[in-house]
């Protein structure tokens, strides 16, 4: 990770390295800088590079057999904004020193709220952990980034990814829809051509329940016609899209974030 590197490359290596160790992808490789929080990812022509002096988030899920791993780091390519990584994994760490069944996600918030306001940063509190279940990435229950939120108690071998995001004292502290991310989710199978029936038969195959890239999709039905009929699923909205989440005010954004597996007495981290 340095500047110059092109975002295709970096989502490329991640993801050939996830099949090389016995993984598949549960969640494309994200690469988003700065003011992007999340859900970022190269298309199949993407020449975009990584700017100077960027914070980039890396965010990946894992699966093996649909069990799922999902975590991130972010890479500070200026010296200046480090205190926002430390910032993130320390409130990462402080989190998952909470986690035991029966604590409250509204406890934990408030432990990752404390602990990033204490380092004089401010956290992102419309973001979210998210809990995980089998070809499942966002199970329903969440693990908020601020106090007051989220009541529900946790319960053993229940599995959940943490991860606060943090941002300057005088930002927003929350995100907004952006752009297109180039992450797409199978929705419902509607009346569409000969070819877009074959290519949703392949997402369907191929990542079921789980968000998937155009990029990987482009690569098996390549050329115009491969382009066309993906056009044809989104119009008909067989397939659905992830926007952007970008900071409300534009400002830069760091993130920590790890699964774990909740026990009686606490948690077993899987993505240390």
């Amino acid at each position: 990770m340095k500047p110059g590197v092109k975002i295709i490359d970096i989502c490329d290596r991640v993801e050939r390295m996830t099949a090389e160790l016995g993984g598949r992808p549960a969640f494309p490789c994200n690469v988003d800088i700065n003011r992007v929080a999340a859900h970022y990812t190269a298309t199949v022509t993407d020449g975009s590079t990584v700017p100077e002096n960027s914070l980039v988030k890396v965010d990946i899920g894992v699966h093996v057999e649909g069990y799922i791993a999902d975590t991130a780091v972010t890479v500070c390519l200026n010296p200046e904004l480090q205190y926002y990584v430390d910032a993130a994994e320390a409130a990462l760490e402080e989190a998952i020193r909470n986690v035991r069944a029966g604590v409250r996600a509204s406890v934990i918030g408030a432990a990752i709220e404390q602990t990033i306001k204490g380092r004089g940063l401010k956290p992102i509190r419309n973001l979210t952990g998210h809990k995980l279940a089998r070809f499942i990435i966002h199970a329903g229950r969440s693990i908020p980034n601020v106090g007051g939120l989220d009541n529900h108690a946790l319960e053993e071998d229940e599995v959940y990814a943490i991860e606060p995001f943090t941002v300057p004292p005088n930002a927003a502290g929350e995100v907004r829809d952006g752009a297109p991310s180039n992450i797409y989710r199978f929705d419902k199978k509607r009346g569409v051509s000969d070819q877009s029936k074959e290519m949703l038969r392949f997402i369907q195959s191929e990542y079921r329940t789980l968000p998937f890239a155009s990029r990987w999709v482009l690569r098996k039905f390549p050329g115009p016609e491969g382009v066309r009929a993906f056009n044809e699923l989104l119009s008909s909205r067989s397939v659905a899209g992830y926007p952007q989440l970008v900071e409300k005010s534009n400002a830069t954004v760091a993130q920590a974030e790890h699964t774990v597996v909740v026990k009686s007495d606490g948690c077993e981290v899987t993505t240390r």
